[in-house]
């Protein structure tokens, strides 16, 4: 069998072409895998949702994943940041994705994505999900899922954002794990891989606990419902905070039992400002790398409540803003060989049954009922839906961004390319060093825009909590990859 594996290995090595940058990742334990070498892989990413949430519209036949041009811009930019990982938050699944998806995954960029929308109906209503859990939504939700299940780089899935809070009603998170459920349930049916699905909570710690317990616990008679990971939108570290002084001491502790990965699904407070990210050695540091599978941070673009690293002008443009700097010099600062290492002990953990005792807070039922799906979704399920998006990972062949990038101090940077990865390998910070930029002329102000036209478009800030809250080839090598885990 071991010379078999080689030999495979060899073939790979010898046929794949750069359409195959990425493996696919599976979750062992408390760890996300590299499914060919079982390297332990660490998010290292931020959340990209160019416009915003309000700037959604599927009636514009754009989202932030169908155009490729912006997408090519976008991913030599994070590549060069040292990123490995995006978060998108609102898809239309009758767009194409597919040269997107390429051109992150030529970059070794994983996706993680959203499947709802803040569009009426198009997600879960935390007051009454009863009445929003239907036929119709899901076959919507199936439509994102079979879009993206194709791809080398999809990373997973979230099934819900902040859905449980101080105002949803207790039943919320039952109907989570149905949605849940019926994603893994579709994947199984549809993808000769499992695609992990996971929920991204909001930090509000009264029911924080009891969310992760309710929805990572172990169900007899209903397997499939369960996470298969924990998002953390968590702002609790500010400026030049501590490990002790900002609650991740804490986070840590409540969650070193953990038996799946967890990890900041969004992080990067801006009540200081320029942020210096001082969070990130922590969280990438021994203290933390233990538990946490690393962050998103919050996030790509500019959008009017000032998070962004850059901002995404609206003749086409783009400026880099310090965060970009700042965030980019941390992450060179970082020991990639030891968030790399594997852990046999976090590998082979198993969840804990569900029970009664595990769970905390005023807004959760007491029982493990999940609801039985509305009417057709069975049949929905064995049939499938139709998707959008090619089921080949292609070559990327155009490398160039043709947008003008602006430096900090208002330069154009010339030179930047996407540096297409080889098979099996992810980003990882130094990867990308393209890009000249001149000094600024003397006696000159650094800027971020340099002409006028290079101001950033009207849009809203993706989805995250309301406020900062403390207590808040042969047969393709996807497929031998899965073989390869056998």
């Amino acid at each position: 069998m071991a010379q078999f594996k080689a030999m495979v290995l060899a073939l790979v090595a010898l046929f794949a072409s750069s359409a195959f940058a990425v493996a696919p990742l599976v979750v062992k334990g408390a760890d996300f895998v590299n499914s060919i070498d079982d390297t332990r892989f660490q998010i290292i990413g931020v959340a990209y949702q160019p416009g915003g949430s309000s700037g959604f519209d599927p009636a514009s036949g754009v989202d932030p994943l169908s155009d490729a041009s912006v997408c090519l811009r976008d991913a030599v930019l994070m590549q060069r940041l040292g990123v490995n990982a995006v978060r998108v938050y609102n898809l239309d699944p009758d767009l194409d994705h597919t040269d997107c998806a390429n051109i992150f995954n030529a970059a070794g960029i994983y996706m993680i994505l959203d499947v709802n929308s803040p569009l009426p109906n198009q997600s879960l209503n935390r007051g009454a999900p009863w009445e929003s859990y239907s036929e119709t939504y899901l076959e919507r939700v199936f439509k994102v899922v079979q879009d993206f299940i194709v791809f080398n780089n999809t990373l997973g899935f979230f099934s819900g954002n902040e859905v449980i809070n101080e105002d949803s009603v207790p039943q919320v998170p039952a109907y989570i794990r149905a949605v849940t459920r019926d994603i893994k349930d579709y994947i199984a049916a549809h993808s000769d891989r499992p695609v992990p699905v996971g929920y991204s909570a909001a930090d509000v710690r009264p029911l924080l606990m009891g969310t992760f317990n309710y929805l990572s616990c172990s169900l007899s008679n209903e397997t499939s419902s369960k996470i298969d990971f924990f998002g953390l939108n968590s702002y609790s570290w500010c400026g030049d905070a501590t490990f002790e002084s900002s609650g991740y001491d804490v986070l840590v502790s409540d969650f070193s039992n953990t038996t799946i990965p967890i990890f900041f699904s969004e992080y990067g407070c801006n009540n200081v400002s320029p942020r210096t990210f001082t969070e990130v050695p922590a969280l990438y540091g021994p203290e933390m790398t233990g538990v946490f599978s690393g962050g998103l941070i919050y996030e790509y673009s500019e959008e009017p409540n000032n998070y962004g690293l850059v901002n995404l002008n609206s003749n086409g443009t783009a400026s880099l803003l310090v965060d970009y700097d700042n965030l980019r010099k941390q992450y060179d600062d970082l020991d990639i060989a030891s968030l790399e290492k594997a852990n046999a002990t976090a590998t082979s953990l198993t969840p804990p049954e569900c029970a009664s005792s595990l769970l905390s807070g005023a807004n959760f039922t007491q029982a493990y009922d999940i609801p039985a799906r509305p009417d057709g979704v069975d049949d929905l399920i064995k049939n499938g839906v139709d998707g959008t998006s090619s089921a080949s990972n292609e070559a990327v062949t155009d490398t160039k961004p043709t947008q003008t990038v602006y430096a900090t101090n208002g330069q154009v940077i010339t030179g930047l390319e996407l540096n297409v990865l080889e098979w099996d390998q992810s980003n990882l910070p130094g990867n990308n060093t393209s890009g000249t930029t001149p000094a600024s002329p003397s006696g000159s102000t650094a800027s971020t825009s340099t002409s006028s036209g290079s101001t950033p478009s009207n849009t809203n800030a993706a989805p995250r909590a309301d406020t900062i809250k403390f207590g808040s080839l042969l047969m393709g090598a996807a497929g031998v990859g899965m073989y390869l885990q056998l």
